[in-house]
């Protein structure tokens, strides 16, 4: 993004300082934690810690290339022949790649540290911050994606973005609290 960053309103630092709270937060869970207990999964889930920290910065990520880049920076193509039923159906001859990855987001992969993991989330929130600092108007709204969880023809702004952003990474720190708690009787507030 070229725009030079403006100086931040109110609303924007409000906004943000919620975000950060809601990443400290997460970010608190996992302290302390070696990288066999990230990539543990103490519950009847698939779910770990390391992952949780995934998903977060990688859907904050995400939103933030669809404020930049509008629907495109959300890409959900499907494989040539490949319908949205066939997916739910489980009868897709190939599964996306996007799908995958989404996939990967929740669990440690092999080689994976949480240290890397934290600093890319990191850079991720960095990212974040340039990007609401240097977007003109927070009511900006763009298409969102056709996908079978959007309603056809809905927008959001960025201003909804950002309330989106806040309470997912607030309603993962909690699950995070649930599993370190699980994992070490560690509680992160």
């Amino acid at each position: 993004m070229s725009t030079p960053a403006m100086p931040l309103d109110s609303e924007r630092a409000d906004l943000l300082a919620a975000l950060a709270t809601a990443r400290a937060a997460l970010a608190k869970a996992v302290s302390g934690l070696d990288d066999e207990q990230a990539a543990a999964s103490p519950t009847v889930s698939t779910l770990c810690l390391g992952g949780l920290v995934k998903h977060v910065a990688s859907t904050e990520a995400g939103w933030m290339r669809f404020v930049v880049e509008g629907p495109s920076g959300m890409r959900h193509d499907l494989p040539d022949g490949v319908t949205w039923a066939d997916l739910a159906a489980g009868t897709a001859h190939r599964i996306p790649q996007w799908m995958t990855d989404h996939g990967n987001e929740f669990r440690m992969l092999p080689g994976e540290t949480l240290d890397a993991v934290l600093r890319h989330y990191e850079k991720v929130a960095a990212r974040t911050e340039e990007v609401v600092a240097g977007v003109p108007d927070l009511s900006a709204v763009h298409p969102l994606p056709d996908a079978p969880w959007n309603e056809p023809g809905a927008v959001r702004s960025v201003r909804r973005v950002l309330a989106h952003l806040i309470a997912e990474t607030a309603q993962h720190a909690g699950h995070a609290d649930i599993l370190r708690e699980t994992l070490d009787g560690q509680k992160a507030t």
